[in-house]
This record gives structure tokens, C-alpha cells and sequence, in this order.
């Protein structure tokens, strides 16, 4: 419900200065106007990365790779989801010193949009098909709710585009400065204890805005998130903005807005504004926000073209008065914020839906698929009634409306496609990044690394299995953008070079401990790890150290129901490493 916008008092006035300091623009729209001030906004203000698509269509698909103009080719082709892959056989140790041109191979990574996270089991099917034909079988679930293809080559885009637009699928604005895509719970209305579905919501966001000019010109790229399920199953506290299902004591139930999260080399988690924002009105305040960051965010340095500096140098308070009066036009009330979340919010495992019959949770290992498995899965849920499922941003896939004397014959004929609907704690709490295989910024091997991790720490563990919880969560990124969340895991491991005791440089990882968002089990949630001076550990032991690390945790906690969270940020420095 909206109110009438009064007046906020003065500030006090500052104290005097001596002689003000005077400082380079930072690219804000309305403060410097649109002049660019580096390469990346020359391009973009000198030609829109939506156009690119009708060059890709008419030129570069018929006349291939090397007729790609380089700002179309390492710029606005991300607008629509393409980003050249990286060339087999580059170690890591050359990420940091080759160029991209000596780094990128002629083959593209392709991320198909999934706002929500919501698929058809023809969807889902026409993907496999797709990544069957034209990307190799590679088909990964990514934990920004896509799924990723690789191999790609830009003379088979235009009949990937096709195929998918017949099943209402697209790669529109899927990278790029841009509203990437829309992360919403996977149990949208469906869960018996949801609060609010926002699917209306995202799919209003969805059509009116993803593909408009007026914000496909971004500082840099802008995420979103909404969940009305009390496990806040959509990392809100990491997007650039976040929409939280709550009840308002008078005005119902609505949305709690989180702003500002961010992480990679400089992470930040989002802020509560403190205001109540209503079903109705969040396609009007979701304008309002990112319009705040393409009018002020900052465009000079990249590195500080995120939305999270913006609110760190704003803060709250002011940040909420530039919403209400210059792109609302009206006050939003005082709202609570979320409960503790007290259900696991990866979905994992069998659950009851609201209408009598069953959603499953399936694990494929840390998100590394293919396209073939993607069309065995939906064959599988038609087989059994169902022709939905959806993608989580723990890269994982929940499968909709399963009758209850299905649930069992369903989950033994899931496993053998490798989803896996009662994985061990480390199957399940595994993520990682695309990794050195594919990505150009990638220094060490991440999937195949955590898939090896995960064999040998159920069998080193299994003497200890019922003494571990529910979640021990493990995240591997390949560098330190942390596209695989590794400052909010239990066990968060960046990649990197690193010098072994008799010299050697080898691939490794800097150990994160003892971070989290929220989830029934960490008493950290809202807490970014800590890391310890000079831990740092071979790609190639990892397992041991991951093996003397849980059961140091094991045999010194207090009590059982101390988190691994709690337990790593408390625990002397000698106890980690």
C-alpha cells in the first residue's frame, strides 16, 4: 500500500571544508553525463548490444568466426548470451599473461535464459537436443538457474535461436551489462508453505523490460532474485537486488527488498532498505532500482561499476529517498524483515507439494551434465506424469507434481541417469564454476576436481557418514570472481598458482572458511568466510586436507548441533589447517 510522500528532515549542516578536493567524474549518467570514459562504454553507447543479434543472423553465421568485428566479438555478442571458450591446452599459469584474443578458441559458451528456473519437459528436452547437436553433449546447470552449453559455433546460433524460441526459450541479455537472468524459487506455486508467488512477478519483469533499450545499457551486469518460500531459496543476500517473501503485521504479505549484494574480489552482501513492497507494486520498484543504477551506478572503472558501490558510498537511507521521490513518486511503508529460515532452501530429497502430490530434488554431480541425460530426465517425468521441473542456483533440479506411489520407482530410475535424490552430504553440498576446461579466466580444473573430491571423501568418510549434517557445503572456484559463491560455503576454495614448499608451482587453491547465507543449518547465514594466512593447498591434496579438516570439526565442536560455519570462523588457526 502506498502513502503520501512527506518531506524528510534536514540534515545537519557539514562542517566547514578547507578547499574542496576535486575528483574524476565516475561516469554517473546524471551527474556526468554520457561522454564515455573507457573502451568498454565506448562500445556500447556507439552501437546497442541487442543489435547484434541481426549480424549474427545475416552476416557471421554465413561467413564465420574471423568476419566477427572484435567490440560485436568480445562485447555486445554477450547480450546474447556468447562468450567465446577457452583454447584446449592453455595452462593457468598463462590466464593472467595472454591476451584474449591468444586466449579464446572459435568455439562459443551459450547460456540459455531460465527466469525462475521454471522448465517444460519439452523444454527441457528441446535444450538436450540442442546440446546434442550443436554443443558436443554439454549441457551444465548452472547456480544462476541457466543451463550452459559449450562448443558452440556461430553458424549453428541462428537455428539454436530458433529451436528454442519454438518452445519459448531464448539467450536474450543472458550476459552482458544487463538484467541477467531472473532467479526465482523453484517451488513457486507449488510449495504448501510458500508465502507469495512472485512468478507473475518475474514473468511481468520478464516481458516488458529484458530486451528494451532503456536497460541494456548497464554500468555493468544486474541481478535479481525473488522468493516467497520461507527458506529463501534464492541467495538473496549476493544479488544486486532482492525481493523476500514476508507478512506485513496491517498490510499482508508482500516482499521485504534487499539492494547492493555483489561479490568476486571485492564481495558485499546486500542490505535491507527496510520497506514493504507489495505484489502490485514490485515490477514498479524492480524499474526503479536498476533505472537508479543505469542513471547513477558508477562507469569509469569497471571494477567499480557494481551496484554495491554505489550503496556503500550512498548508504541505506539515502538510497531509499532517491527510490521513493525521483523514481516512484511516492513512500514505500516500514515492512519486518524475513524470518529464520527453518527448511533447507536447496530442496533436495523428497517433499510434499500443496496439492497432495510430490516435488524431488535431484543432485547431478556439481552441476555437470549433458545434453542426452537432459532428454533421458524428461522422458523419465512424463513417464511419470509430470511435465514439470525446475533448476535451483545450487545447481540442482527439482522435479514437480510426482504421485506418492511414484515417488520411490521415480527416484531409482533418476539415479540411473546420475540424479541423485539421496546424494551423500558432500554430492549434494558441492558446487563448482565452469573451470580452466571452458572459461578464459578459469587457472585450475574445477568440476572434474570436485567430482574426484566427492568419490574419495565418502569413501574416506564413511566410518563417520551419520555423525556429519545435513549440509557441509563446499564451493570450487576456478579464479577469484567467485562464480561458485566460495566466501558464503562452509568450505569456499579459490583458485590460483601457488608455490609448494620445494618450489614448485602447481595449481592450488586459498582456503575460505566459515561462510554463509541463510539456511535452517548455519547459525553464519548473512557471514562471509574467513580466510587463514598462508593456507593454501595443492589441487592434488585436497582430499587430505578436506579429510583432516572435517574431522577436526567432528572431534573438537562443542556439541553436535554446532554448525561447520560457527565452529571454522571460532576455531584457532592451527585447528585449520
Amino acid at each position: 500500500m502506498a502513502k503520501t510522500l512527506t518531506a524528510r528532515p534536514d540534515q545537519a549542516a557539514a562542517p566547514a571544508r578547507r578547499k574542496p578536493v576535486s575528483k574524476k567524474p565516475n561516469g554517473q549518467w546524471k551527474i556526468d553525463g554520457t561522454t564515455p570514459l573507457n573502451a568498454n562504454e565506448e562500445f556500447k553507447l556507439a552501437d546497442d548490444g541487442l543489435h547484434v543479434r541481426e549480424r549474427i543472423i545475416d552476416t557471421y553465421s554465413k561467413d564465420g568466426f574471423d568476419a566477427i568485428d572484435s567490440d560485436d566479438l568480445h562485447g555486445r555478442f554477450r547480450w546474447w548470451g556468447l562468450y567465446t571458450q577457452r583454447k584446449q591446452g592453455i595452462d593457468g599459469g598463462r590466464t593472467a599473461t595472454l591476451s584474449p584474443e591468444e586466449l579464446e578458441d572459435k568455439y562459443f559458451m551459450l547460456r540459455v535464459r531460465i527466469d525462475s528456473g521454471q522448465l517444460t519437459t519439452e523444454q527441457t528436452r528441446v535444450i538436450g537436443e540442442i546440446s546434442r547437436d550443436f554443443a558436443r553433449d554439454t549441457a551444465d546447470v548452472t547456480d544462476r538457474q541457466n543451463v550452459q552449453l559449450h562448443w558452440v559455433q556461430v553458424e549453428d546460433v541462428p537455428e539454436i535461436w530458433r529451436r528454442l524460441a519454438e518452445v519459448n526459450l531464448d539467450t536474450t541479455e543472458a550476459c552482458g551489462d544487463v538484467s541477467r537472468v531472473i532467479l526465482g524459487s523453484p517451488l513457486a506455486g507449488i510449495a504448501a508453505d510458500e508465502l507469495i508467488d512472485p512468478t507473475p512477478v518475474i514473468h511481468d519483469i520478464k516481458e516488458k523490460y529484458i530486451g528494451d533499450p532503456a536497460f541494456s545499457n548497464l554500468p555493468r551486469k544486474f541481478k535479481t532474485c525473488f522468493t516467497g518460500h520461507p527458506s529463501q531459496d534464492v541467495v538473496h543476500e549476493i544479488n544486486d537486488i532482492a525481493f523476500v517473501g514476508v507478512t506485513h503485521p496491517d498490510l499482508g504479505v508482500g516482499y521485504d527488498l534487499w539492494v547492493g549484494g555483489g561479490l568476486s574480489t571485492n564481495p558485499k552482501l546486500a542490505e535491507r532498505l527496510g520497506v514493504f513492497v507489495t505484489q502490485d507494486q514490485a515490477v514498479e520498484v524492480w524499474k526503479g532500482v536498476i533505472s537508479i543504477f543505469r542513471d547513477y551506478g558508477y562507469r569509469r572503472l569497471r571494477n567499480k561499476a557494481r551496484l554495491k558501490f554505489l550503496l556503500a558510498d550512498w548508504g541505506v537511507e539515502k538510497f531509499r529517498q532517491v527510490l521513493e521521490e525521483e523514481y516512484l513518486g511516492y513512500a514505500l511503508p516500514d515492512g519486518p524483515a524475513p524470518k529464520t529460515p527453518t527448511v533447507t532452501g536447496d530442496h533436495v530429497g523428497v517433499h510434499a507439494q500443496k496439492d497432495g502430490k510430490f516435488y524431488i530434488g535431484l543432485t547431478p554431480t556439481v552441476g555437470r551434465i549433458s545434453g542426452s541425460q537432459l532428454i533421458d530426465l524428461a522422458h523419465l517425468v512424463e513417464k511419470y506424469g509430470s511435465t514439470r521441473l525446475s533448476t535451483t542456483p545450487y545447481q540442482k533440479l527439482v522435479v514437480l507434481d510426482i504421485e506418492k506411489d511414484d515417488v520411490e520407482p521415480f527416484i531409482a530410475e533418476a539415479e540411473k541417469l546420475g540424479f541423485y535424490a539421496r546424494p551423500s552430504v558432500f554430492r549434494r553440498s558441492t558446487i563448482a564454476c565452469t573451470g580452466i576446461e571452458y572459461c578464459k579466466l578459469a587457472i585450475v580444473a574445477t568440476k572434474s576436481t570436485a567430482a574426484r573430491v566427492i568419490d574419495n571423501l565418502e569413501e574416506r568418510l564413511a566410518d563417520v557418514a551419520d555423525q556429519l549434517p545435513e549440509r557441509l557445503t563446499l564451493h570450487i572456484n576456478g579464479c577469484p570472481n567467485s562464480c561458485a559463491r566460495i566466501q558464503t560455503a562452509d568450505i569456499g576454495l579459490k583458485g590460483q598458482i601457488i608455490t609448494t614448499e620445494d618450489g614448485r608451482q602447481v595449481p592450488g587453491f586459498q582456503v575460505h572458511l566459515g561462510g554463509g547465507l541463510a539456511d535452517y543449518q548455519n547459525d553464519a547465514a548473512g557471514t562471509l568466510g574467513r580466510t587463514v594466512r598462508g593456507l593454501k593447498v595443492e589441487a592434488d591434496l585436497l582430499e587430505d586436507y578436506l579429510e583432516r579438516l572435517i574431522r577436526a570439526y567432528l572431534a573438537e565442536r562443542a556439541d553436535a548441533s554446532l554448525s561447520f560455519a560457527r565452529w571454522a570462523m571460532e576455531a584457532d588457526e592451527q585447528q585449520l589447517v
